[in-house]
């Protein structure tokens, strides 16, 4: 069973979850539909390397939505290698085994052109074919919060967020997408999937400025051309991070609660998608306790109803705030994934990794997802981690449980298979 400090905080938790959906609901009845958001802890954005390595920074791509995102980076000047025998036997439970980790020299960089006394990371262009030029996979993530609530730059997905960052060496981009009810359904889905655009057009932007930069002197008019092409796709809005280490041929999806149904809309676009997203390419999704409900209940539905922090019922509260009255249907696409006639073909769908915890109502359905993905031969391994509630791992900070570090091992052992240069390096 769960810790008595896991109960303590669920009984607070749920207090204050009722508290919130009663406020959105009343602002939905609303004539101008406006509410109050209390105000949540955030970590604050830092530049430059932190103790723990990891730069951050806030931007938001798209001013009318007010659609952000936070970039975390890894101290370009040190690498993360894994240990020249990781230790892959499986965990007594079924559960992956950590690999462990050196960590080489770090230190931090301030552009020594930069007028200003700006402390933060900024990589230089002069420099190549060094620490600063390596390329990081990317890990596009989604916090949960039933739609309703949370944050990326809450404390709690920060925290989860450097955990990942440091076990794995890649960049995480945590999405600050729209909540209900001030924007239902799709707006959170139509923010992830924007934001994959606009990574597409980060990249061919990055590439356009280096074909402008590796263009011999003799070339004057031809660069001319491509500078007066890049200045009109927005050449002022390339970030210089992603542009100067992000590997977007190697791009994961990790969905936490709710952003787990984002995560797996954004994959099924992605697919059928195809090239028009080039050079992005989606290797794999992680779903974490993902969302998911319908109208037949599973057995977990019925035994668990009443479960820890998000019992069934405030959930389907948080869905009649997301999705418009005229769509409310615990079928409706965005909340079954198994619904007949949804798009592409499940075979099509990158390696899917779902991690449940045995105290949550919504496992079953999330296993039988899994299921259905492993019958089409999708690379689809579950990862059940006992006495645990939902958002056991992306709440660490607050519940302390011993499970959530060992779920983040977990994590980085499989997703390290798709993101490896040299393959599927890892097996299990």
């Amino acid at each position: 069973m769960p810790s008595v400090a896991v109960k303590l905080y669920s009984v607070f938790f749920k207090l204050l979850l009722k508290h919130r959906l009663q406020s959105r609901v009343d602002a939905a009845a609303d004539e101008f539909g406006i509410t109050s958001r209390p105000e949540e802890s955030t970590a604050p954005a830092n530049p430059s390397f932190a103790a723990d390595g990891i730069a951050t920074k806030d931007i938001h791509i798209d001013p009318l939505t007010a659609l952000s995102l936070r970039i975390f980076l890894p101290d370009p000047s040190h690498q993360v290698r894994p240990a020249s025998s990781p230790d892959l036997s499986l965990r007594a439970n079924g559960h992956f085994a950590g690999a462990s980790t050196v960590v080489a020299d770090r230190r931090s960089y301030e552009d020594p052109g930069s007028v200003a006394a700006y402390r933060g990371y900024l990589p230089s262009p002069g420099i190549r074919h060094n620490a600063f030029s390596r390329r990081l996979p990317v890990i596009l993530q989604f916090h949960g919060g039933g739609f309703v609530s949370g944050s990326n730059t809450s404390t709690a997905n920060d925290f989860f967020c450097r955990r990942i960052v440091k076990l794995l060496d890649v960049i995480v981009i945590a999405v600050g997408y729209r909540l209900a009810p001030e924007s239902r359904y799709p707006a959170a889905f139509d923010d992830g999937i924007n934001v994959l655009h606009w990574l597409a057009k980060q990249a061919n932007l990055a590439e356009c400025n280096r074909s402008i930069g590796n263009q011999r002197s003799g070339d004057a008019r031809k660069m001319d051309r491509q500078r007066h092409i890049v200045d009109a796709f927005g050449a002022a809005t390339v970030e210089p991070w992603l542009a100067a280490h992000a590997d977007l041929s190697r791009c994961v999806l990790l969905g936490v609660s709710c952003g787990a149904n984002i995560a797996d809309f954004v994959a099924r676009k992605a697919v059928e998608a195809g090239k028009l997203l080039h050079p992005i390419k989606i290797v794999a999704q992680v779903l974490m306790y993902p969302f998911f409900i319908g109208n037949a209940p599973t057995h977990s539905e019925i035994k668990l109803a009443n479960s820890y922090f998000y019992d069934k019922t405030m959930c389907i509260l948080a869905w009649k705030l997301f999705l418009p009255e005229e769509e409310f249907n615990l079928d409706h696409p965005a909340a079954n994934p198994l619904v007949p006639g949804r798009r592409p073909p499940l075979k099509f769908m990158p390696p899917t990794l779902t991690v449940v915890a045995d105290h949550d109502w919504m496992r079953d359905r999330a296993i039988a997802y899994s299921e259905e993905l492993r019958k089409v031969n999708v690379d689809a391994p579950v990862l059940e981690y006992k006495d645990t509630v939902h958002e056991f791992a992306t709440l660490d900070m607050l519940l302390k449980t011993p499970q959530a570090q060992a779920c983040a091992e977990d994590i980085a052992i499989w997703v390290r298979k798709y993101i490896s240069t040299r393959g599927h390096e890892f097996s299990y």
